[in-house]
């Protein structure tokens, strides 16, 4: 089922023409669980993956951190238990989980992982997005495939967020396929996507107030910081929450600062941005059409930070030079 964005509650742009100007697009992605498969764009599903290329191996092993450390297979499990435990009529003892479902949850709490973050880790995949899907997909010349993938554990290095890899393919060249990648010894339980198909919709954004011209910057604050009832700037008419491709970054958390090439110095471009949920909460005017307000906006099983979302920058002047991140 498709997701839609509802009409922005106020034409901003038309009390303020200027901020045409700054406009730009950015396509939601609206990941929901699903069974994609490496022919579909995803998030956490299946790669399409050359064969004879090496599956890459996250060797900054001084930098991973010890924190919700878990192992895929015992991620999953948890899932499976409580979403059967949600799916039952309610238990007559009043428990959400049987004895039994509590026993096995505890003995996975209880493993000792943190050896297993001094080993090399393959990352894992985060998304697959073809060009024909996302209007905002920007590539290298012969490609149609962006691929995402990340190291599952904080990384100190990266403000205690996941090293982050892109990866850009031509899709009819990929033959023969890889089989599946290998698993990592351990991840974040914050961090192993479940696999989502998207429903892709290109929305308009403007800039985060901060970074607009300072004139237009202060008289939208003016006008912001009047009636507590109208829509404000930031939360409702500017940028959308959720996964998406391009569009304007969030730096609600930290305030703008540089984000520039460790390779060549230059500005980078915001190209992709994970987040713990597709919209914030039930009054969040950005929450799809289709969902009814009790509907949970966390589809994909990932969170960053305390709810925060992780944007993904590539360098404009060479799609070879490393991805950087910023958490917001």
């Amino acid at each position: 089922m498709a997701r839609t964005t509802p009409p922005r509650p106020l034409d901003v742009a038309g009390l303020f023409p200027e901020l045409r100007h700054h406009a730009t697009t950015a396509t939601r992605l609206h990941p929901r669980p699903g069974a994609p498969t490496a022919a579909d764009s995803s998030v956490g599903g299946p790669l399409l993956w050359p064969a004879g290329e090496p599956w890459p191996v996250c060797t900054e092993t001084g930098e991973h951190e010890p924190y919700n450390l878990s192992t895929p297979a015992a991620v999953r499990r948890r899932r499976e238990i409580l979403a059967a435990a949600d799916a039952r009529e309610p238990r007559p003892d009043g428990e959400f989980l049987t004895a039994e479902e509590r026993a096995e949850l505890d003995a996975a709490d209880e493993l000792e992982l943190d050896d297993r973050i001094g080993e090399p880790i393959p990352p894992i995949a985060v998304a697959q997005l073809y060009r024909r899907d996302i209007p905002d997909y920007a590539g290298p010349d012969g490609t149609d495939l962006l691929q995402v993938l990340w190291c599952p554990v904080d990384h100190a290095d990266r403000h205690y967020s996941p090293r982050v890899l892109l990866f850009w393919q031509d899709s009819a060249a990929i033959n023969p396929l890889r089989a599946a990648p290998p698993e990592p010894p351990v991840v974040s339980d914050m961090y192993l996507p479940i696999p989502c198909t998207v429903q892709p919709e290109q929305v308009r954004e403007y800039p985060y107030a901060a970074l607009l011209p300072d004139d237009l910057r202060e008289r939208l604050t003016a006008w912001d910081g009047g009636d507590a009832d109208h829509p404000r700037y930031q939360a409702d008419l500017s940028l959308a929450p959720g996964w998406k491709v391009g569009g304007h970054a969030n730096w609600s958390l930290t305030d703008p600062y540089p984000v520039d090439c460790e390779a060549c110095g230059a500005a980078m471009t915001l190209t992709f941005t994970a987040a713990s949920s597709d919209w914030h909460g039930p009054h969040c005017t950005w929450r799809p059409s289709e969902e009814p307000p009790t509907a949970s906006p966390d589809t994909v099983g990932v969170q960053i930070g305390r709810g925060y979302a992780l944007h993904v920058f590539r360098c404009p002047e060479s799609y070879e030079h490393p991805a950087a991140t910023a958490m917001q």
